[in-house]
């Protein structure tokens, strides 16, 4: 996969739990949960924007680039 979720890091370094980051965003676990794990297919710019806003980062924290072949 060439996009990287980082989502489990940055929620690490904020010492804040799933359930507590889906109840703030507004978003069921289950579908955090396929998120974080990188499962998911595409976010919602206002989902991104709410993590970011909740986790005091950048999209680029939560989301990276890495080519196949790496």
């Amino acid at each position: 996969m060439a996009i990287i979720v980082n989502l489990d890091i940055m929620m690490a370094r904020r010492k804040i739990s799933l359930g507590d980051l889906a109840e703030r965003i507004d978003i069921t676990p289950a579908n955090l949960s396929i998120l974080k794990t990188g499962k998911a297919k595409a976010i919602r710019f206002s989902t991104l924007e709410a993590i970011c806003e909740i986790l005091e980062c950048q999209p680029g924290d939560i989301l990276e680039f890495k080519p196949d072949d790496e």
